[in-house]
């Protein structure tokens, strides 16, 4: 290996997260998620460009200042990093032992962590005495009790199975909701992102390929990897069956692919092509999943007639604000 060789971890990456935001980062391994994350704690520092939390600039603060700044970022790992000889109340109180806080401080805000993430009969187990689940609520119980603004979330789920990781993100949501902390959260599920997050960013190698709301980018997903990972939730491929029943089909069609979701369907936009213009539909396939309490359909349309008229059906579907793409068999 070439010593002298520079590795770009992450290029040209410009992201602005919002106070508030459930914001995830997600993409395959290699992508640069936990380096972007490591830099927002300063963990990892730049080599050009500049990371600012809060309105400040992190290159530009001074040891103290940067000490103080990492006091409001709480931070919870995949593999939950506990003190095995210490007892679950031990190992909250970590933080506030290092922040020199006395003893009924200690005792007040640790017992009220355990309560808000359903410990309060576990304080005085030890971590090899804890499923896998009730580890990762120890280590969030422990990242909050300093009462930070921001929590960062490294693949935090990524160890435990999907009961407890949905366990996991209704917390997440709770701490958001009810403690106004903006959480980051890395991962290469999208099922996460569906289920918690308002906003995403996808990496693929080191590069931004797409960010935007959740629903925007499930509703009208602009990359291949977004493609790829949307279709892990929402199947949208047309099944072998009726692509070669499409193929023997003689005359002109198109297909197209409609994406609605609750807040742009207004009205029933395929009965109105069918109805007021000269063409005809016909569902070859459709899917509906729920994201962020929005109701998502992605349907699949066969529309015969002729081109003229083609036109104007796609004319009149994007007149209701409706994502859609021609496909291709």
């Amino acid at each position: 290996m070439d010593k002298n060789r520079t590795f770009l971890a992450l290029d040209d990456i410009s992201l602005d997260i919002e106070k508030g935001d459930v914001f995830g980062l997600i993409g395959f391994s290699g992508a640069g998620k936990s380096t972007l994350l490591r830099m927002i704690n300063a963990l990892e520092v730049p080599s050009s460009g500049e990371i600012s939390v809060d309105g400040k600039n992190l290159a530009s603060l001074k040891s103290r200042e940067l000490s103080s700044l990492r006091k409001e970022i709480g931070m919870i790992f995949q593999e939950f990093n506990l003190l095995e000889s210490k007892t679950v109340f031990e190992n909250i109180s970590i933080p506030l032992i290092l922040q020199k806080r006395n003893k009924e401080e200690i005792e007040s805000r640790v017992n009220d962590m355990l309560s808000f993430v359903g410990l309060e009969e576990k304080a005085l187990a030890y971590p090899r005495e804890l499923s896998g689940g009730q580890k990762q609520r120890v280590g969030i119980a422990r990242a909050l009790a300093t009462a930070p603004k921001i929590l960062l979330c490294d693949e935090a789920t990524s160890a435990l199975d999907p009961e407890t990781t949905d366990a996991i993100l209704d917390l997440l949501r709770k701490i958001n909701e009810r403690l106004k902390v903006t959480i980051i959260f890395v991962t290469h599920s999208i099922r996460v992102i569906q289920r918690l997050c308002n906003k995403v960013a996808i990496l693929e190698h080191g590069k931004l390929v797409e960010t935007g709301s959740v629903i925007e980018v499930f509703s009208s997903p602009k990359s291949t990897i977004a493609r790829a990972f949307v279709e892990t939730v929402i199947p949208s491929r047309i099944p072998d069956k009726i692509r070669h029943e499409l193929e023997k089909y003689q005359g002109f069609y198109k297909l197209i692919r409609i994406y609605f979701h609750s807040e742009n369907a207004t009205d029933d936009v395929i009965y109105q092509i069918n109805h007021s213009l000269n063409v005809h539909t016909n569902v070859m396939f459709a899917s509906v999943t729920e994201i962020q309490g929005v109701v998502l359909s992605i349907i699949t349309l066969q529309i015969t007639g002729d081109e003229e008229d083609y036109i104007k059906a796609t004319r009149y579907i994007s007149s209701k604000n409706l994502s859609f793409e021609e496909l291709m068999l």
